[in-house]
């Protein structure tokens, strides 16, 4: 994308799980395997993923294809929807009795590679079981935790601006790659004198946009054990997102709640709402405008302190065919059939022979597309933040208690004390 161009794709993604965090994980796995073996040879290995009937009827398709390039290994599978799916890992894991190869996100790595569940690949591929070559714009890295190969990533997505087109016309402004957050809320602002409706959503509650805006800044969210900020950082940050839910600039957040499970942007309470690019199905399926993926605001009119997240495939570290379990993930994400299958369902294709073979036919899988592209061209890319041990439940934390900063019922300042509190006890589990 390059500077000045004004976004107008229509955009918008299956949607993969949503990126809310769950409880912890309980004791240390211990060493059973997932999956079982039969007199003839044959192995059964359980697969579990979160997510809706769409990704589950994709994904089956694929199992059928790896059990007749292997039909001595037979998969078993197990899905749910995001919440249950961790709940009942929990258990699993607690238990010693994970499934063989499951989903997982960055947010659970380091917790449960310090509980010993998850096999570090890196011994297969050396076995060539796996092949670790040929994923795209380094996103192979997310999977990676001191020094280990934890996880291996099936798809790719980066935070985007998900705009209303017809709105962000209406009122005569326009959303350049290189604006600053000034212009982006001047833009806003434009937006309701004009139309009457909000701006935003409600950005300042939502960890991995933060996460953005302290990269632009020369921090993180992250470092490898603690939070990368400040007190009075965060209390910053939240005292201007309270004044502008307070000006009218960002959405009545009693209005917002009363409209789920829809968007408030697709509601048409405000104009533009921030989350990951390949989220973007929803508002087209709920709303009645149009919609676009748009650029991430700046401090210095270049640096978004973007990076590519990832769904990835991971495995028990006790599992019993650790071969099989390599072939199995060296198939799901390499073989361009499977790729084909399951189009950007799980984010753009991670591998360049699943990106190649998959082209996308309808308007929304190619604004992904060249969203994704145009941001990596642009050279804005960075290494994803680490997440270490807890992270999923600060990320949880950091929802419920900017939504409280929204709706006045806890001062900023209180708050970011209370985050920085709840961090320091998710670390310590």
């Amino acid at each position: 994308m390059q500077q000045g161009d004004r976004v107008e794709r229509r955009t918008i993604l299956k949607a993969a799980g949503a990126s809310l965090a769950v409880a912890g994980l309980g004791a240390t796995a211990t060493a059973c395997g997932g999956g079982s073996g039969s007199g003839d040879g044959t192995v059964t290995l359980r697969y579990a993923w979160w997510g809706g009937e769409p990704r589950t009827i994709a994904i089956k398709k694929t199992i059928a294809l790896f059990e007749k390039k292997f039909p001595k290994i037979k998969i078993k599978p197990e899905f749910t929807d995001y919440e249950a799916f961790w709940e009942k890992f929990q258990t699993q894991a607690s238990g010693g009795n994970p499934p063989d190869v499951f989903q997982n996100a960055v947010g659970f790595l380091r917790k449960y590679d310090k509980r010993g569940v998850l096999l570090d690949l890196k011994a297969q591929a050396d076995a060539g079981n796996l092949s670790l070559d040929n994923f795209r714009n380094g996103v192979l890295a997310n999977g990676q935790v001191d020094g280990k190969q934890i996880a291996v990533p099936v798809g790719a997505n980066t935070m985007a601006l998900v705009i209303d087109l017809k709105a962000f016309e209406k009122a005569g402004v326009e959303a350049k790659f290189g604006w600053t957050w000034d212009e982006y809320f001047d833009a806003l602002q434009t937006i309701q004198d004009k139309l009457r409706i909000a701006g935003d959503t409600g950005y300042f509650s939502i960890m991995y946009l933060y996460d953005l805006y302290l990269r632009q800044n020369g921090k993180a969210f992250f470092t490898d054990t603690d939070l990368g900020f400040t007190e009075d950082d965060l209390t910053q940050w939240w005292e201007d997102g309270y004044k502008r839910v307070r000006s009218g600039l960002v959405a009545d957040p009693k209005k917002v709640e009363q409209v789920k499970p829809k968007s408030a942007l697709s509601a048409g309470l405000a104009a533009s709402e921030f989350t990951w690019d390949n989220f973007s199905i929803r508002y087209e399926g709920e709303g009645e405008s149009d919609y676009g993926l748009a650029p991430i605001p700046t401090t210095d009119g270049k640096a978004t302190g973007q990076y590519l997240g990832s769904l990835m495939l991971s495995a028990f570290s006790g599992t019993k065919h650790p071969k099989e379990v390599a072939q199995f993930i060296d198939f799901m994400v390499h073989d361009p059939e499977v790729g084909r299958i399951m189009g950007y369902d799980r984010g753009i294709l991670a591998t360049t022979e699943q990106y190649d073979a998959f082209k996308p036919t309808d308007d929304n899988n190619k604004g992904v597309a060249a969203y994704e592209e145009e941001v990596a061209a642009a050279g804005v890319l960075g290494r994803i933040t680490p997440h270490p041990s807890g992270a999923d439940v600060i990320e949880a934390a950091f929802l419920r208690i900017g939504g409280e900063v929204a709706q006045g019922k806890t001062k900023p300042a209180d708050a970011a004390k209370a985050l920085f509190s709840e961090a320091k006890a998710a670390f310590a589990g």
